[in-house]
């Protein structure tokens, strides 16, 4: 018998491999950290598997835990196993452990500083990554000051430096900045990688593509056709071991400033002259300068109370570990947020974000305007909603168009119907995690998305100002059960204006 021949999916097309790095050492700094083992190892290993990184490549894993190599090799094959999206090939993960090297570093101790350049050194004469450096601050904020300024007053004259810093960036305006001038003591502006792995998500990216790949969207996207947009960013997690920073960010500072503001800048911005870094984050400040502060009643925060998440019985925030039995933090925030431009002067943007909650997703709502006249009679059309553009973030990725179709028989009765497209039946190929995206692009120098200083600042001006109202009150927390959709000053927030949250 012949064997068949292999048949190539052809909605795979246009999926081809992207360009190769330059050769280079990944430096990890809080590599005994729980987001280089569920996160960051397995997204490298991702790459290897698709022949994505550089032949001449190398890991170095950086943190005070006394570990050899080999130990080192060992933790991170056991992430590979438990948290990659791929099944373990032997093949891949030996020839990336034989790229991986860890050093204990207290930058406290110079002896282990000059033990670090040493071992750099050593790798670029033995697998010639030609002193490119990747130095990646997996690490509490308290620690970065010390390796910035270390890293930035080592750095060799040959090869070049990339710094990818994870949040928060700052606590407040004041401390951003702060951030800020201390990076830029050592590095350029161009050498910095803020990153905020929302902006890896396919779904987040295909937000532009949706606009500005379709002519049939573009048009309406505006003040004149749109009704409104909702952005919900709901979990049904606790805080998670996660008290010590949680009490001191809540919601606004863990999620509002970054995430959500980002999610509202890609939706709102204007089209960018090209698709390189700096264009397309010109268009997102500009959309971040022109938020309103948003009047205190405009603004709902709430803590999670006792509550069911998924049939179990979970406790209130107050009786979470290592939370503050008394604590003021919030879990919850609602805001109702106007743009002051040209193309969406007076159209709300009503955010949610919260923990929790009823259930996990992150959706962007675009709702259109009702149509002006329909020739129906009321009773045909009582089940029809406005058109409605849902992109679902996560989970279930992918973009949902609600539109009013004709129920199949007698008489011209209207309901409303979801055309849906869904990633997976699209591509038939899983979507890569968000950080295996990230990771590349600050390989290949692409800065489109990671956020700029310029927006980082004007997402905690923001913030700032609504903070600042708040110390003025003191709601009674807990203010919603888990499990719900969060406190009933939510659903006023959108019945003032005639509207209510999507129930999907």
């Amino acid at each position: 018998m012949t064997e068949a021949p292999a048949v190539e999916n052809p909605l795979l097309e246009g999926l081809g491999q992207r360009r190769t790095p330059e050769p280079c050492v990944l430096v990890v700094f809080g590599a005994s950290g729980d987001l280089t083992h569920r996160k960051i190892i397995p997204a490298l290993y991702a790459l290897a598997l698709r022949k994505l990184l550089p032949e001449k490549f190398a890991i170095v894993g950086a943190a005070r835990s006394e570990w050899t190599d080999d130990e080192f090799r060992d933790q991170m094959e056991h992430a590979v196993r438990e948290f990659g999206r791929d099944d373990f090939k032997q093949d891949v993960w030996d020839w990336l452990a034989q790229a991986t090297r860890y050093i204990s570093l207290d930058f406290a101790d110079e002896t282990k500083e000059n033990d670090l350049a040493g071992l750099l050194n050593e790798i670029d004469e033995e697998r010639g990554t030609r002193g490119n450096r990747v130095y990646y601050l997996a690490v509490p904020p308290q620690a970065m000051p010390t390796i910035v300024r270390e890293v930035g007053e080592r750095r060799k004259s040959e090869g070049w430096v990339r710094l990818i810093v994870e949040k928060p960036f700052g606590h407040d305006l004041a401390s951003a900045r702060e951030l800020t001038a201390l990076l830029s003591e050592h590095f350029t502006e161009e050498e910095v990688f803020r990153i905020d792995h929302y902006l890896g998500k396919e779904t987040v990216q295909n937000m532009l593509a949706l606009r500005f790949a379709n002519g049939i969207f573009e048009p309406i996207w505006n003040r004149q056709f749109v009704d409104h947009i909702q952005i919900t960013v709901a979990e049904t997690l606790g805080v998670e071991g996660r008290a010590a920073y949680y009490e001191h960010s809540g919601a606004i500072r863990d999620i509002f400033q970054n995430h959500a503001l980002q999610l509202v800048a890609l939706t709102a911005m204007e089209p960018p002259i090209d698709f390189t870094a700096e264009s397309v984050r010109n268009e997102k400040v500009k959309v971040l300068k022109a938020i309103r502060t948003p009047a205190p009643e405009h603004v709902v925060r709430g803590q999670y109370g006792p509550g069911y998440i998924e049939g179990k019985e979970v406790p209130l925030y107050r009786e979470e570990e290592g939370v503050d039995p008394a604590s003021m933090t919030e879990t919850f925030v609602a805001a109702k947020l106007l743009v002051d431009n040209w193309r969406w002067a007076d159209t709300p943007i009503y955010l949610r974000i919260g923990k929790r909650l009823a259930r996990r997703e992150t959706t962007i709502g675009i709702q259109f305007k009702r149509a002006p006249h329909p020739p129906f009679e009321d009773a045909t059309t009582e089940e029809l909603q406005p058109n409605m553009l849902l992109v679902h973030v996560q989970p279930d990725e992918g973009v949902s168009l609600a539109i009013g179709a004709k129920v199949p028989g007698q008489g011209m009765r209207i309901r409303t119907v979801h055309m849906d497209f869904l990633y997976g039946g699209a591509f038939r190929t899983e979507l890569p995690e968000a950080y295996e995206r990230l990771l590349l692009d600050a390989m290949l120098g692409d800065q489109t998305l990671f956020t700029r200083s310029d927006e980082v600042e004007e997402q905690w001006a923001l913030v700032d100002a609504i903070v600042s109202g708040w110390a003025r009150d003191r709601p009674a927390f807990p203010n919603y059960a888990a499990g719900t959709w969060g406190p009933a000053g939510s659903d006023e927030l959108t019945r003032r204006d005639g509207r209510a949250w999507l129930r999907h």
